[in-house]
């Protein structure tokens, strides 16, 4: 996984709604990259309401959050529509499958999806924070927020 400080590998990935989200896109703005097994699921529904409840606050911390799974696009508009996604975009790592996990270390090749992970670049990209939960886990979102209002 890249190691704190290190510079974010760019990436472009389909969103929910269809769009391309690149991470040269969002220079000027922290982002979340918060890395989650599979939609449809309880954790990672829980995981990505969590980014949703939250947006505002991340809006006035100049933080973007994208929930990144290995699902299509198609599936994570019906997931989106279902859970009650509107402002978070949900990033589909279907082609090719878990490519972007795979290029920053946290996918699990033994299962075909990536950890559970959160990842925080600053406003020039590089690694400000990483963490890594048990599958079966819900990340503290408020670690992440207490992390932006600190530094």
């Amino acid at each position: 996984m890249l190691s704190i400080g290190s510079q974010a590998k760019d990436f472009s990935l389909k969103d929910q709604n269809d769009s391309v989200v690149s991470l040269e896109s969002l220079k000027g703005k922290n982002v979340l990259l918060s890395f989650h097994p599979l939609a449809f699921t309880p954790v990672c529904e829980e995981q990505m309401k969590s980014l949703e409840a939250n947006f505002e606050t991340f809006k006035s911390l100049n933080t973007v959050c994208l929930g990144i799974s290995v699902d299509s696009v198609y599936c994570k508009k019906a997931w989106a529509d279902i859970i009650g996604i509107k402002n978070t975009p949900l990033l589909a790592d279907f082609w090719p499958h878990g490519g972007l996990a795979q290029l920053y270390d946290v996918f699990l090749g033994d299962f075909g999806f990536s950890g559970r992970v959160n990842i925080l670049l600053d406003e020039s990209h590089k690694v400000v924070f990483k963490k890594v939960y048990p599958i079966k886990e819900v990340p503290d979102i408020n670690e992440v927020i207490e992390f932006l209002k600190s530094k």
